[in-house]
């Protein structure tokens, strides 16, 4: 690994328990701008306050959430691939910006979206795997974004599906992997223990419940998760600053859920 890679990931990670906590913000490019990303300079200092270890944006809101402030302590990563929901295709990710681009902007990392399973499938695997040799020029860290989408796909949670999606992505050389939680510990473990590069959680559709949602990171981490990267669930949670607290002492502080209830002050 390139000393800029390893320098730039230890503004990603932890440097004691090696896992992190990532904010995605790039739902506006797909879905439009959700109630929590409406202001989104409040949205990242409401996830600094709580101690999150980096957000994710595309590059024009890295300016207008104040991530470009020379004292900004978070993390930044920019994601070069989007689509939109207004495309017949919007499974299919297109590259919108550049390494070059990302590290010009003070980025620590750059990601990218892949859905396996897509009838375009080809053409994400060629994309990531260009940005991934430019990554390693450069000496910048990669998340994978994948997901078993679309084709002979049935169940995107089920466990060998996402457990290949990992794999595809440390294969094609990210950095970290992001993927869906499929469920249970046992089930996530086969995920983790097939990746060699660490595996981080999304959020997925919002949850129903605070409770849920933190056994649901609990359980990941207990499976050999390297933490979590959840956008909705959290950004738009109604007491958004202390659930970003709790994740903090789970994910850093080892605390348990009912702990991690407790920080929220939320019962279920």
């Amino acid at each position: 690994m390139e000393l800029g890679t390893k320098k730039r990931l230890s503004r990603i990670f932890n440097s004691n328990d090696h896992r992190t906590i990532v904010v995605p913000m790039d739902h506006g490019m797909t879905i439009g701008a959700p109630a929590g990303l409406v202001n989104i300079r409040k949205a990242v200092d409401d996830m600094a306050e709580g101690g999150a270890d980096a957000v994710l944006m595309h590059k024009g809101l890295i300016r207008a959430s104040g991530c470009a402030d020379v004292n900004n302590s978070l993390g930044l990563i920019m994601h070069i691939t989007a689509s939109t929901e207004l495309c017949p295709a919007g499974n299919t990710k297109v590259l919108t910006g550049t390494v070059e681009e990302a590290i010009r902007l003070g980025a620590d990392c750059v990601s990218v979206h892949l859905n396996l399973g897509d009838v375009n499938e080809r053409e994400m695997l060629h994309t990531a795997g260009t940005i991934a040799d430019d990554c390693n020029r450069w000496g910048m860290p990669l998340l994978m974004m994948l997901y078993g989408r679309g084709g002979l796909i049935r169940d995107s949670f089920a466990p060998d599906v996402v457990a290949q999606c990992a794999r595809v992505g440390a294969e094609l050389g990210a950095d970290i992997v992001k993927v869906s939680y499929t469920g249970s510990p046992e089930s996530f473990r086969r995920v983790t223990e097939c990746c060699c590069a660490p595996v981080l959680i999304a959020g997925g559709e919002r949850i129903d419940s605070t409770r849920k949602l933190l056994q649901m990171v609990h359980d990941s981490l207990e499976a050999g998760g390297a933490g979590l990267s959840i956008g909705r669930n959290v950004f738009e949670h109604p007491r958004r600053v202390l659930l970003m607290k709790a994740l903090k002492a789970m994910v850093h502080g080892g605390a348990s859920v009912d702990d991690a209830m407790e920080i929220v002050g939320e019962d279920r």
